[in-house]
């Protein structure tokens, strides 16, 4: 018996695999547990439909990820940060401080969980970090740290 997979069956596939299962395990326990659906025209068309919907949201974000990339690759974002004697900060700047400013000065909403700073910043200076965002698209951007 054809079935269309609602939910990861170990041994048998994941969630929207169509499999053929013998008709007994199909019956008993597939379908009466609700793992699975009989593979007729409708759900066919049904799951057709969600793996397209599915495709399509992931094209939408990788389109937006790349207008962000393209917005912010190369660009330098300034922090203003307080230091002691020496020029040492007091603490340290932080990706959440970076995908602030990012925000402040260029109107682009990151997460802070997805920038890497190269090195921890505990002084003035110029430095690099990476936006890596969903779908493979990443940029660079310049982080210069300044008295403020």
């Amino acid at each position: 018996m054809k079935v269309i997979l609602i939910k990861d069956v170990k041994g048998s596939g994941k969630a929207g695999d169509t499999i053929n299962a013998a008709d007994g395990y199909a019956r008993n326990y597939l379908l009466k547990n609700g793992l699975a659906v009989e593979a007729n025209n409708k759900n066919l068309n049904e799951l057709a439909g969600k793996k397209a919907s599915a495709q399509h949201k992931l094209d939408v974000e990788k389109a937006d990820n790349e207008k962000i990339a393209a917005v912010l690759e190369g660009k330098e974002v300034v922090i203003k940060a307080k230091a002691g004697q020496g020029g040492k900060l007091f603490g340290a700047v932080k990706t959440s401080d970076v995908a602030d400013a990012v925000s402040e000065q260029y109107g682009q909403t990151i997460d802070k969980k997805k920038i890497t700073l190269n090195s921890e910043i505990k002084s003035f200076g110029d430095f690099s970090a990476v936006i890596k965002m969903t779908q493979g698209v990443s940029c660079t951007i310049s982080v210069k740290v300044v008295e403020g």
